[in-house]
């Protein structure tokens, strides 16, 4: 097997402190510096799966920075510099604490819950009559408490405001962005002929008060793709979509008994099982961007990012 980076114990020059995420590590430096490591950490119904996937990081983290790239003149966002495969530098910000989750179609989360017999999600009415990929009149938001640990909790436009938990006035600011990034997101995928499902979006705010885009975008673990191609036939026959996103990874685990609920344990991967996963999330990468994977060293994964970022920070 090709050598994955699971974990990573940097200490920077300026270090403040060190988050670990489920997937990334993230370090604050001194003068509102951050950096953000994208790992080969694969999560799946909030649970860190116990084996990481070769270049899934770096599959990530240059989605999110071509993503980033292409949407700054509609949204700003924390980025400064990608150093190193798995690395994103940018400026510090205070996270909100919510998760803007945009859907424009019937899918995943969405799609067991109305299957559940529930028509409102968030807050939000669902059209009755429709089936399991069908597409909403309008793209929907439903936003997702953030939670340190353990699984997101669904909440709802009017419970944020009314707890506090963002103000009013920025909480409709991030809606604006949230349809602005979706529709461009929606725009770039036609290009690719694949559809952009739904997806979510993290934010948060500057030292000057700036609200910007933070964290991954258009990734295959933030977001649901379909192929264009065929979609149409697909519906009618009532047939699966074709998809591009880690959506086939929660399949398999819970077609092997695992939706991350309590007393449940992880299905055992083989080594040849992590390599199909690799293979999906380059095939992701390489429909998503239209451009070929460019596999990274993986000799010494943690001494390259470290000789990168020392090497950026050495330069300021």
């Amino acid at each position: 097997m090709i050598s994955t980076l699971t974990h990573c114990d940097f200490h920077f020059p300026g270090q403040l402190s060190h988050y670990r995420g489920k997937v990334r590590e993230v370090y604050e430096l001194e003068n509102d510096l951050l950096v953000m490591v994208a790992t080969d950490r694969l999560s799946a119904f909030d649970v860190v799966m116990p084996k990481g996937i070769p270049y899934k990081g770096q599959i990530l983290n240059q989605i999110a920075t071509q993503m980033m790239a292409a949407t700054e003149d509609i949204v700003p966002n924390w980025l400064t510099v990608t150093p190193d495969p798995n690395v994103a530098i940018g400026r510090r910000c205070v996270p909100f604490k919510v998760e803007m989750v945009i859907r424009g179609y019937l899918s995943g989360h969405a799609a067991r819950e109305y299957k559940a017999g529930r028509r409102s999600l968030c807050g939000v009415t669902l059209p009755e009559g429709m089936i399991e990929n069908d597409a909403f009149p309008t793209p929907i938001i439903t936003p997702a408490t953030k939670a340190e640990e353990g699984h997101d909790e669904d909440i709802s436009r009017e419970a944020i405001i009314a707890q506090g938990i963002v103000s009013e006035a920025d909480y409709l600011q991030l809606e604006e962005y949230t349809r602005a990034l979706f529709q461009r997101g929606t725009e770039i995928a036609q290009s690719r002929d694949l559809i952009l499902v739904d997806t979510k979006y993290e934010f948060g705010k500057t030292a000057q008060g700036e609200i910007v885009l933070i964290d991954e975008i258009h990734t295959p673990d933030s977001s649901r793709y379909f192929y264009a191609e065929g979609y149409t036939e697909r519906q009618a026959k009532g047939t699966p979509q074709k998809q591009l996103s880690k959506e086939f990874v929660r399949q398999w685990l819970i077609s092997n008994g695992f939706q991350g609920l309590e007393g449940q344990e992880v299905p055992y991967m083989s080594d040849a099982y992590i390599t199909s996963v690799s293979e999906r999330y380059i095939e992701l990468y390489e429909n998503i961007t239209g451009k070929s994977f460019v596999k990274a060293d993986t000799t010494d994964i943690a001494q390259r990012i470290e000789d990168n970022v020392l090497g950026y920070l050495g330069g300021l």
